[in-house]
């Protein structure tokens, strides 16, 4: 059975939803970089063990990574799932963790990697908008797609419904994926080869709600 561990700041839907999916593997504990995130309660509610690592009581992201690194190897984690997680993680510890993390992004990667996806798309024009399931990597929102859900940008949208409608498709896809891993469909290899039903991916699986 596959341990996954997730990493919270907020009020913890993608955590809600991965909770609510029943999945194979077993989620072991909860860490938040923040006491008075939503996403413990969640977590409290569920009898999932939680884990409070401030950053701000550590000189720099290397030692709390470390620290954060610690509880990991204490719950033999097999998988983290980074859901709304607001750090940016260091190489040291990406690299300790390669083909072990995975994060959701409100873009279609590699389109609009960063912060405020949903009004940059509107400033653009963009037709289609989504949100991508990837393998974290030291640069930024730029690991391998695993997975996309894709929907129509309408004339009415604005940033508010456009975010909720990413959401939505959020917590459907993210929790299909992090299955697919619990059960072997998808497989990161040692050389970094990712395996989708034990062929090479070369392009993110699409779920589209348009």
């Amino acid at each position: 059975m596959t341990n996954i561990a997730i990493l919270v700041s907020g009020s913890g839907s993608n955590l809600q939803a991965l909770i609510d999916a029943n999945l194979s593997g077993h989620i072991v504990g909860v860490i938040s970089n923040k006491p008075d995130a939503y996403a413990l309660e969640r977590a409290k509610k569920s009898d999932i063990q939680t884990r409070v690592i401030e950053h701000k009581q550590y000189p720099n992201r290397e030692a709390f990574d470390d620290v954060m690194n610690q509880q990991l190897l204490d719950w033999n984690i097999d998988l983290v799932v980074l859901a709304g997680f607001m750090r940016i993680l260091s190489a040291k510890f990406v690299s300790a963790w390669h083909g072990k993390i995975l994060n959701i992004h409100p873009s279609l990667l590699p389109h609009y990697k960063g912060m405020h996806t949903h009004q940059r798309v509107l400033n653009t024009g963009d037709v289609y908008h989504g949100c991508t399931v990837h393998y974290v990597t030291a640069e930024l929102d730029a690991g391998q797609a695993l997975a996309q859900g894709v929907l129509n940008v309408k004339h009415c949208d604005d940033v508010r419904s456009l975010a909720q409608r990413v959401h939505q498709l959020e917590h459907m896809i993210y929790p299909q994926v992090v299955e697919w891993i619990c059960s072997g469909k998808i497989k990161h290899l040692d050389d970094g080869t990712v395996l989708y039903q034990h062929k090479a991916m070369t392009q993110p699986v699409q779920f589209c709600q348009l």
